[in-house]
């Protein structure tokens, strides 16, 4: 049997065991999430379609793994106006396996968010253990933010208020503590944040010509 879904705003034919990366689904390593936009189902040339939704069908899958697609750059620059904008995105992926087809308003054998009731007995098993990784302190930031006044970010082109706060965040507030990112720099915000390495760079040379003002 074989499915059509909608997800991330794209349609995907699934059928049980079938691996496929789809636009970011929340949810951990092994985790079981519903998807529950099913546009037509069959088997052979009996297929039924959904209008648009097929009613009580739904399908199920297991996280895999989550991760980021290519980078994918867009370049505009109008001439004779000194004027270039570049722009990168990543996106955020999700590999899943299909686990179930299921139709009529039946359940998944196994539910989403299998693994809640285990994390949940663990902590029953020990309570302490849970309030003491709750009150544990937040990651450290990347970098450490320079004394001062914090410079506007957003200034630079391409880089926007929630950028501009995601950098602030990991402790970069600066044009000139941009301007002097070493490609290692580069290297570890491109792996821990959401911006491109193609980005940044952009960024970091625009900044140099902002921190000389």
């Amino acid at each position: 049997m074989f499915a059509v879904i909608k997800t991330g705003g794209k349609q995907y034919r699934v059928a049980a065991n079938d691996l496929l990366k789809i636009e970011k689904v929340e949810g951990n390593v092994g985790d079981i999430v519903e998807i529950g936009h099913v546009l037509a189902h069959g088997e052979g040339d009996n297929v039924t379609f959904g209008a648009p939704f097929v009613d009580g069908a739904l399908v199920t899958a297991e996280v895999v793994e989550q991760g980021k697609n290519r980078t994918v750059i867009a370049f505009k620059k109008r001439r004779r106006q000194n004027s270039r904008r570049k722009i990168g995105h990543r996106q955020l992926l999700t590999t899943v396996r299909i686990s179930e087809i299921l139709l009529e308003g039946a359940r998944p054998t196994k539910a989403a968010g299998a693994k809640a009731p285990r994390k949940a007995a663990k902590a029953e098993a020990a309570p302490e253990a849970t309030m003491s990784a709750e009150a544990a302190p937040a990651a450290a930031p990347l970098f450490k933010a320079p004394k001062g006044e914090p410079d506007d970010l957003a200034v630079i082109v391409g880089i926007g208020e929630v950028a501009a706060k995601d950098l602030n965040e990991q402790g970069i507030t600066t044009f000139a503590q941009l301007a002097k990112l070493t490609d290692k720099d580069v290297a570890k915000i491109d792996a821990n944040m959401p911006f491109s390495t193609d980005q940044i760079n952009d960024w970091r040379e625009q900044a140099k010509e902002l921190a000389k003002k």
